[in-house]
């Protein structure tokens, strides 16, 4: 299936979750924030969120400075 990942066109499988996505992508889940067709979607549920063909992601990653 396709999805939109911060405005780029990336194919995922079906089965994927944002967990998986996550992984398959490298980044950890501490220090990002994820969005799914304009919702924050809390860490808790990114296990259990399904993704589906033409969902529109957006990943925010926080940095540390001082």
């Amino acid at each position: 299936m396709q999805i939109t990942l911060n405005g780029e066109a990336v194919e995922t499988t079906d089965d994927s979750t944002i967990e998986t996505l996550l992984t398959q992508l490298g980044i950890g889940r501490e220090r990002v924030a994820v969005e799914l067709n304009a919702a924050i979607i809390p860490k808790t549920e990114y296990e259990n969120q399904l993704l589906s063909d033409g969902d529109k992601i957006e990943i925010v990653h926080f940095v540390g400075g001082g």
